[in-house]
Parts: C-alpha cells; sequence; structure tokens
C-alpha cells in the first residue's frame, strides 16, 4: 500500500492510500481531515469540504495537479505539502526548504567514494563532500580500530568500572554513578538535553560537512563507538538524510555540544531532517522514506556523536578554503585596476621582493607580473603611458605584493591549523584500545581552530579594505582620469556611486567582525568547564567576513571592467582581456543607470566559482614554466607559495627614479 508523508500547517502526517487511483484532491483532504482531527477546535474549520488549497512537492516545490491520480503524479513515500488558501506563513516557521533550494533541486546522487581513516581528510575533501559529490566509505584499518575501541566500553560496562560520560552523568553531575539499567537512557537523554540551539539551521553543504567530519573523527577509532552504529551514520550521510542544526549555541568547549547534539538527534529520529527527497520533516519520517531506522545509542554512543570540535572546524574548512580562493583572485582584479589606472609594474620587480623574502608577497609579486609584463604579454594600454611623468603609484597599487601577500601567509598558517584539527581525536574520555584503558583530557576545546580563525579574519579582512580604497581610485576623476563614478552624463546617471558606498559599507562592518571572539571566556556548566574558546562564532564571523570580502571585490572587479570601456579602443594584456570577457558574458557595460544589485551579485558568483582565477590561471603558470623552468605547475586550488626568480623587469614609466 502506498504512503505519502504530508505537511499540513506545520505538522507532518502520514496518509496511508488504498488506491493509486484516488486523486492528488482526495490526498489533500484526507490529510486536512486527519489534521483537524488532531486538533480541539478542528484546526478552525467546520468541515473538510470548506478548505480550499493547493498541493505541491517538497522537492523542488512543484505544483500539482488536483484531479491528477497519485499513482501517477507522485512516488511512493513522497513528500508533499498542503497550503491552505488565505494562510500567512509565520516568520518563525520552518520552512519545507532550506535557503539556495534551487542549488538542491538539482541534486543527484553521487556514484564515487571517499575512504575515510581518521588521518588523512583534505579540506578540500570536506568542501567535497558537503557538495555532496561524494558517498563515504570506511577503511579496513579504520574498522578495524572502531571494533577494538568499542570493546574497552564493553568490557567497561560488564565490569561496572567507574569512567566518565559511560558509567556517570556528565559536566557537574560527573561523580554520579549511574546504573547499568539506564546507561542506554543515559545516553539518548544526554543528546535530547543538549540539544537547545538556536538560530537558523545550517544550509545542506555545511550540516553534510559537519556529519562528514563526526564520521571522520570516530573513524580514528578513539571515541569507543560501536562499527555498528557508526556504519549506520554513514549510511545516513550517504541518503543526504541531514539533522536540523541550529547555527547558534556552541561555545566550543566541552567541544560543541549543542550543534553536535542536534545532529545526533535527528540520527536517533527526533527533531527535524532534511533530504532533496522530503525537505524539512520530522526525522523519522526522512529516515524512514529512506529505508534508514533511527539509531539505537548503546553506552558511551551520545557521548561519541556530540563531544568534539567538528562545527567550528567544518565551517572553518569552508572559510579557509573560501579565503584562498578570493585571495587568489583579490591580486588578478587589483592587477586589472592598476592597468586602468595607468599604474606601473616597477613596483614588482624580482629584486625588491627577494630582499624582503616572505614567500606571500613573492608570490603576490609574481602573479602582478605574470599578469602584466608587457614584454610578455604587450600591453596598448600600458604602452599609452610608458613616458609619463608620474613617478610612483599610491599605495593601494604599489603595496599590493606586502598587504595581499600576508593574506597568503595567513591563509597557509590557518589551513595547516584547520587540517591537523579535522583529523584530530576530540572526544573525551578517550579511547586507548592498545592500554585497554580511557583516559579523560581536553581534545575537544576549541581554542586552536579559534585562535586560527579569528587570526583567519583579520587577515582576510585586509583584501576589502584595500579594494575599497582602489575603488575609490576608480570612482574619484581627479585621482583616476576617468569620468566621475565611472559614468557617461554623470548628475543624470550616479554610476558607481552607491556600490562603492556599499563597498565602505561591508568593510566598516568587518572592522566590528574582525574583533576576536577567542579573546572572551564565560564560565559554563557550574564552574567545570571554567574556560571555553567561543570557537563557533569565530568561524561564523570569519565565513560573514570572507564574503564582505568576496563582495567588496566584486565591486572592484566590475569598476575595473567599466573603466576599461572609457580606454577603449586599447587594450589590456591577453590574460586581463580574459578576465574582460569573463565579466562582460555576465555583466554588460553601464551606458547609462541600471538596477545594480543582479551585477554585484552576478560578479559575485563568479569570484566564489573561481571563474575569474580559472581564465587567468593558465596564462600564470604558462608565466611561470617560461620565466622558471624547473618549477612545477600550481595546482588551482592549492594554497602553496612559491619564491619566483624572475629576472624580468616591466618597462613602464620609464621616468620613475
Amino acid at each position: 500500500m502506498p504512503r505519502y508523508t504530508v505537511h499540513v500547517r506545520g505538522e507532518w502526517l502520514a496518509v496511508p492510500c488504498l488506491s493509486s487511483t484516488n486523486t492528488i484532491e482526495w490526498l489533500g483532504k484526507e490529510a486536512v481531515r486527519r489534521y483537524m482531527k488532531n486538533k480541539p477546535d478542528n484546526g478552525g474549520f467546520a468541515s473538510v469540504e470548506e478548505v480550499k488549497f493547493y498541493i505541491r512537492r517538497c522537492k523542488g516545490l512543484g505544483l500539482l495537479d488536483l484531479d491528477d491520480t497519485v499513482g501517477d503524479a507522485l512516488e511512493d513515500n513522497e513528500f508533499v505539502e498542503v497550503v491552505i488558501e488565505g494562510d500567512i506563513m509565520s516568520p518563525d516557521f520552518i520552512p519545507s526548504q532550506p535557503e539556495g533550494v534551487h542549488l538542491y533541486s538539482k541534486y543527484r546522487e553521487p556514484e564515487q567514494y571517499i575512504s575515510l581513516d581518521g588521518n588523512s581528510l583534505t579540506t578540500e575533501d570536506l568542501l567535497n563532500l558537503g557538495k555532496g559529490l561524494y558517498k563515504i566509505k570506511l577503511t579496513a584499518e579504520a574498522e578495524s580500530k572502531v571494533k577494538k575501541s568499542r570493546e574497552v566500553i564493553e568490557r567497561i560496562v560488564k565490569e561496572q568500572t567507574v569512567v566518565y560520560g559511560i558509567t556517570t552523568g556528565f559536566g557537574k553531575f560527573a561523580r554520579t554513578v549511574i546504573p547499568n539499567s539506564n546507561l542506554r537512557e543515559l545516553q539518548v537523554n544526554l543528546v535530547r538535553s543538549h540539544s537547545a540551539g538556536v538560530g537558523k539551521p545550517l544550509t545542506p553543504e555545511r550540516t553534510r560537512m559537519l556529519l562528514a567530519l563526526r564520521i571522520n573523527v570516530l573513524a580514528k577509532g578513539y571515541s569507543g563507538i560501536s562499527l555498528e552504529t557508526l556504519e549506520q551514520v554513514i549510511e545516513v550521510f550517504n541518503a543526504s538524510c541531514l539533522p536540523y542544526i541550529p547555527e547558534k549555541g556552541t561555545v566550543g568547549a566541552s567541544g560543541d555540544l549543542a550543534p553536535l547534539s542536534h545532529l545526533a538527534l535527528g540520527l536517533i529520529g527526533e527533531g527535524k531532517m532534511w533530504s532533496p527527497k522530503s525537505g524539512w520533516a520530522d526525522a523519522k519520517y526522512v529516515l524512514e522514506a529512506h529505508g534508514l531506522k533511527p539509531i539505537t545509542l548503546k553506552p558511551k554512543e551520545g557521548l561519541a556523536l556530540i563531544n568534539g570540535t567538528q562545527m567550528i572546524t567544518s565551517l572553518g574548512c569552508e572559510a579557509v578554503e573560501r579565503a584562498g580562493a578570493i585571495a587568489r583572485q583579490a591580486d588578478i582584479i587589483a592587477a586589472l585596476t592598476l592597468e586602468v589606472l595607468k599604474g606601473t609594474t616597477r613596483a614588482f620587480d624580482t629584486d625588491i621582493h627577494a630582499v624582503r623574502p616572505h614567500r606571500g608577497q613573492a608570490e603576490v609579486a609574481f602573479r602582478f607580473r605574470s599578469l602584466l609584463d608587457s614584454d610578455h604579454h604587450p600591453s596598448e594600454i600600458a604602452e599609452s603611458h610608458r613616458f609619463c611623468d608620474r613617478v610612483q603609484d599610491a599605495y593601494t597599487m604599489r603595496c599590493c605584493p606586502q598587504v595581499h601577500g600576508i593574506v597568503n601567509d595567513t591563509i597557509a598558517f590557518v589551513k595547516d591549523i584547520i587540517t591537523t584539527e579535522i583529523n584530530s581525536a576530540t572526544d573525551n574520555p578517550m579511547v586507548f584500545a592498545e592500554r585497554e584503558e580511557t583516559i579523560s583530557g581536553g581534545n575537544f576545546h576549541g581554542e586552536y581552530p579559534a585562535k586560527a580563525l579569528d587570526y583567519l579574519a583579520i587577515g582576510v579582512h585586509e583584501l576589502a579594505a584595500i579594494s575599497e580604497r582602489r575603488i575609490e581610485r576608480l570612482c574619484n576623476p581627479s585621482l583616476s582620469e576617468l569620468p566621475a563614478f565611472l559614468v557617461t552624463e554623470g548628475g543624470l546617471n550616479s554610476g558607481f556611486m552607491i556600490a562603492h558606498c556599499t563597498a565602505a559599507a561591508l568593510v566598516s562592518e568587518n572592522k566590528a567582525l574582525c574583533h576576536p571572539s577567542s579573546v572572551d571566556s564565560l564560565s559554563t556548566s557550574a564552574a567545570t568547564e571554567d574556560h571555553v574558546s567561543m570557537g563557533g562564532w569565530a568561524a561564523r564571523k570569519a565565513l560573514r567576513v570572507i564574503e564582505h570580502v568576496e563582495q567588496v571585490l566584486a565591486i572592484e572587479l566590475l569598476a575595473a571592467c567599466q573603466g576599461i570601456e572609457f580606454l577603449r579602443p586599447l587594450r589590456t594584456t591577453t590574460p586581463l582581456e580574459k578576465v574582460y570577457d569573463l565579466v562582460r558574458s555576465v555583466v554588460r557595460p553601464w551606458i547609462k543607470d541600471r538596477f545594480m544589485a543582479p551585477d554585484i551579485e552576478a560578479a559575485h558568483r563568479l569570484l566564489v566559482e573561481q571563474k575569474v582565477w580559472e581564465v587567468a590561471y593558465p596564462y600564470i603558470e604558462k608565466y611561470r614554466r617560461e620565466h622558471i623552468p624547473e618549477s612545477r605547475p600550481i595546482s588551482p586550488t592549492a594554497f602553496s607559495l612559491r619564491m619566483s626568480a624572475d629576472d624580468s623587469h616591466d618597462h613602464r614609466h620609464q621616468n620613475e627614479l
């Protein structure tokens, strides 16, 4: 007998259907009838017949024809939503789909797997797992370690040894011994009581990353979880069944208890859960729709699922990868701005950077040379001002290697810490099977990723700070020798006037967000957890800072391309012309004022998807091969920073002293 899960005014109802010839309208009326039956006041309706509604799929939100049969229109156990005419959605209502659902309506179940062993996961791997590009399986070695670790827990339970979190309460209740008959209940109570987060839910991508990272930590074999339970968790991940996880509530020690508890709550079939098939629904229905059963927690397993720094670190992975992407592309955008403002490349001379040999600085200078070297890439714009009387450029152009360079080095430093953290055991107590004992420690403390992500935010912010000043130079006719605000008929048209204001507003907001959250600590759990990292906020605000940086640089990219329009028919270097062409494929030139926000979003999307880097990267690496023969290409997604030994000099501004 087919069955459908129907959402009516915030409640989920299982509606069996005796015949596949019943209509969609019948399904809606039957769901409303069951809804009314559960309400003391019949939900405010006198009868089912008076209720007017329409029905849509939860997946993709497609409307259904009320006259179609359920057999023709729906799959067995499909999730649908009854929308009653006249209802106004409460602002507190959990929508049937998360933000960005248009991206997930295209979700396709992956065919490839990543094997996790707890030791070799990369930040790039985790991002790809978050995007739903891979399923997960364990290595044989990981399975063996997990089994041996569980044997230690089983012995502790059998011998009724007093061990924190296994046969005792938690936090302040660590001295309260729990009888064996209540050990399973102890773990369920732990998950339920600790599911106390607030705020918007994590997006599906971020939830998938969090779940994948927790699996990786459990695969190390120091948590005491059973292989059976871990395999169930992996099945949930592979089905893309994602629990409702509020983004706020962790203080970053003892780990990310609240968000990870919400994660575990969904795994045991409670709370809300999302999948591409169902949208948001009760977890038990979502699991059932995918042929899965809720996990039954054994002793220690609730604690194994919720104790660790995976919320901080999974968000940190996204932050460090996005930071690396925008840092690379910031060099390209700044080079384009320098061309438009008729700057010189003399400040990027190899010898200058050889005597201050920071890796990031040298690499940024090299990228500028690779994009602007007039001997390698002739530029008509550069040639037009070769013999001008300008001596040197403003700091916002001349000092890009020094300013952008430290951002690159900051990202490399933070990525090293995050990579270590995603392959670390962060539970308490730790289970050491070789020693056949458990040891209580402090690996759950999030200070490492918290401090690193605070540092990341401070470092990456500078890309926006210097970019906003370059936007000012582009828009200010006294500095750019271009029309005011990069538009003709100024006064009638305002051009980039308010786009620059937006950039200034984002930079100002970042200054507040860059205050380190990890300098704060509040004692919790009756002073048993008397120092915490506040790493959850460090991670979330780092992502906000990075998004603002992306948006500011998107505005600079648009402004620089608009500046090119006023220099035509002169052309810039080949790689920068390719960047210009890319931008013009999504944003047309600014002839007169128009709705600008979509243009900024289109440019922002190019940066998020690393399209600007993809266009310029081949030219950068070709230049590297030709000027440093022994060098190997740098991957477009790698963070390695290479010292360059290029001896070439650009000949712009011959009069510079």
